[in-house]
């Protein structure tokens, strides 16, 4: 019984051996509603998370990130497969999903909440993106003004704003239609 049952910790210590981690991306493409709908389609994406990230001011609310000077920015947290889906792989639906040509904003919100940041949070994470502007830069001819920061900390936003595009739907659709995004990404990447 005692090598039954030696026998089964072994393999089940081995099969933890195997697994890979889930990882973490962040990423700022204006609304984070948005950019939630974008990556929660995506193979391999666990979980997307509304929020603000990039600024000074210590656990954040909307009013402060959007009425007063933090720094912040709405963003998102995405929990990610890396055996699935790729960091690049996950930087090509971000660019796809943004304006990188517009430094006010993104669609109908402007500000610098709404700014569009690529997060790092290694140097592998900051070569893949530095990669992908110079490739983005090149294919227009035209400079990115997306802006680039080391990743320190992220606040998860109100519950009231996570999965906001499918808890409010119609509300939702009728927010995506007025800021005219799809019309917006299909001139930039078609």
């Amino acid at each position: 019984m005692k090598k039954i049952l030696l026998f089964v910790t072994i393999f089940l210590i081995n099969l933890n051996l195997g697994a890979v981690e889930n990882k973490k991306a962040y990423f700022a493409g204006g609304c984070f509603w948005c950019m939630e709908e974008s990556f929660d389609s995506v193979d391999g994406v666990v979980s997307s998370i509304s929020g603000y990230s990039g600024g000074h001011l210590k656990n954040p609310t909307y009013q402060d990130v959007i009425y007063k000077d933090t720094g912040h920015v709405e963003a998102i947290e995405i929990t990610y497969d890396p055996e699935i889906v790729s960091y690049e792989k996950l930087l090509n639906v971000y660019w796809r999903n943004i304006d990188p040509f517009d430094a006010e904003g993104q669609f109908c919100d402007k500000g610098k909440s709404y700014r569009s940041v690529i997060f790092f949070q290694n140097k592998l994470e900051k070569e893949f993106i530095n990669k992908s502007f110079s490739n983005l830069e090149k294919t227009f001819n035209n400079k990115i003004v997306t802006l680039v920061w080391e990743f320190e900390k992220f606040y998860p936003a109100e519950d009231y704003h996570q999965d906001y595009y499918e808890k409010n739907f119609i509300r939702y659709l009728m927010y995506k239609k007025g800021c005219k995004r799809e019309e917006v990404l299909k001139r930039i990447w078609n």
